[in-house]
């Protein structure tokens, strides 16, 4: 693997920024591993996220989704079970999956719940928390509309967060997705990061942006290039 990434990161002139097209070219070129690669965004951003009024967090939809099959659980009982059961939800329950968490199941890679509810999977909170699976109304998974929640977490709905320094990491797809697919996720999350821009960031808000698959390397994108508002 040493031989086969130093063979590609030659093939990246240091310092230079790319046209998002050519650097989506680029790390669809550079995959050489026998499974399908995610390719991840790399956004720096000009905030300080230990300041709370500047944290960037948000979700969206990827126009052309993840391509790969997301098991969402739906905290909820009565007539919502079957709504969730009907939008698509693999796993639907109550105190009954609670418990089976408790004692070591996690096969599901999101979850949802109803309000109502969040008493008990509230218990669930170190288990699920430093994982990333817990129901959060922030990002939408703590709602009444299960339908729509269960959806669209089907359809590819990615979540962001902005890490110490300022950095949001977020999947936009697979190498083996066209380039025109990768390009339109791409900018959909970036789009999104723009509107979650916090009214208290000032100077430069997108300071540099990379993209990179699984074992590739970063690739820097022209951030002028991408024009107003993406």
């Amino acid at each position: 693997m040493g031989k086969k990434l130093n063979a590609v990161q030659d093939k990246v002139e240091p310092g230079k920024e790319y046209f998002l097209e050519d650097a989506v070219k680029l790390v669809r070129e550079f995959t050489y591993t026998k499974f399908d690669e995610t390719v991840d965004l790399a956004v720096n951003l000009g905030v300080d996220p230990k300041k709370s009024e500047q944290m960037v967090r948000g979700t969206v939809v990827l126009p052309h989704g993840m391509g790969k099959k997301v098991r969402v659980l739906v905290f909820a009982k009565g007539e919502k079970e079957k709504e969730a059961l009907d939008a698509g939800a693999d796993y639907v329950g109550a105190e009954d999956v609670v418990e089976k968490i408790t004692k070591g199941w996690l096969d599901f890679d999101k979850s949802v719940a109803t309000p109502d509810v969040m008493g008990i999977v509230g218990k669930l909170g170190k288990i699920l928390g430093p994982r990333g699976l817990m129901p959060n109304p922030k990002l939408g998974t703590v709602t009444f509309d299960i339908a729509r929640a269960v959806k669209e977490i089907k359809a590819g709905k990615v979540e962001y967060k902005a890490e110490k320094g300022g950095i949001v990491h977020v999947p936009i797809g697979k190498a083996s997705f066209d380039v025109d697919k990768l390009m339109e996720n791409a900018k959909s999350v970036i789009h999104s990061i723009i509107k979650a821009k916090p009214a208290t960031s000032k100077g430069k808000y997108l300071k540099k942006l990379s993209i990179s698959s699984t074992m590739g390397p970063g690739i820097s994108i022209d951030i002028s290039s991408l024009g107003k508002g993406v």
